[in-house]
């Protein structure tokens, strides 16, 4: 038996990268989980390699998909959600305030931050009504440094979802909900594609792998109640942080 058995997870974003590997560290330790994306084709694959977890399609940026997903998630797995991994995202490759459209913008922060609260805001009821519940943030140190690289509007996307976990974990101090945001720097995951240049296999080697900033969902996840980690920075050595 696994550290979070009877324990159900719900991962979204869980077709590839930090989804998959955080999807595969939680069934490891013994949870039930589900994962989440917009392509069923891709969760049933990472299900096939992980095995014995359940795939619901779905756009975190529509609201009622994500309804349904909690609803569904909570009926088949045979209980409310216990830690939720708010792992969608995406960029784009017009990345500067110039390039950037109205259009462009809105459909980052529909899914980077309105996704995340979409999420949150399924979960907390049944959270709040047993006084216990993990949500984990996985946002990125654009959300603490708004580097151009990120890009205006995924920086602005992740700052909002960086406040809202830290604004809801303090509200929530005394009811049992422990909220992180985990900060991961560089991550060699698919949405590298959507960069303006194309990294370098060199560059690529040095920087995180979806399985590290996994080992930090896993780690927060373990922890007993009444341990909190609001923030949680993770990045490549060759990587600055100022």
């Amino acid at each position: 038996m696994g550290k979070l058995t009877g324990k159900i997870a719900l991962v979204t974003g869980g077709g590839s990268g930090i989804g998959m590997a955080s999807a595969k560290a939680l069934a490891d330790e013994g949870a039930k989980v589900a994962i989440a994306g917009r392509d069923l084709r891709k969760l049933d694959a990472v299900a096939k390699e992980i095995g014995n977890v359940l795939t619901v399609a779905c756009d975190v940026a529509q609201q009622k998909q994500v309804t349904a997903l909690v609803a569904t998630v909570t009926q088949k797995l045979g209980g409310p959600i216990d830690i939720l991994v708010n792992n969608a995202g995406t960029n784009l490759k017009e990345r500067t305030f110039r390039e950037l459209t109205p259009d462009a913008w809105d459909r980052l922060i529909q899914t980077n931050l309105n996704g995340a609260y979409y999420c949150i805001h399924a979960v907390a009821p049944a959270m709040f009504e047993r006084r216990d519940g993990v949500i984990i943030n996985i946002v990125s140190t654009s959300g603490l440094r708004a580097h151009p690289l990120g890009g205006v509007a995924y920086a602005a996307s992740k700052f909002g979802q960086a406040a809202l976990g830290l604004a809801l974990g303090a509200e929530e101090k005394d009811s049992g909900i422990r909220v992180c945001n985990i900060y991961p720097g560089e991550v060699d995951t698919p949405i590298l594609v959507f960069r303006p240049q194309q990294i370098s296999e060199e560059h690529r080697a040095k920087i995180l792998r979806p399985e590290d900033v996994a080992e930090a969902v896993r780690f927060v996840a373990l922890q007993p109640k009444h341990v909190s980690i609001p923030e949680l920075i993770i990045k490549p050595v060759s990587q600055m942080y100022v």
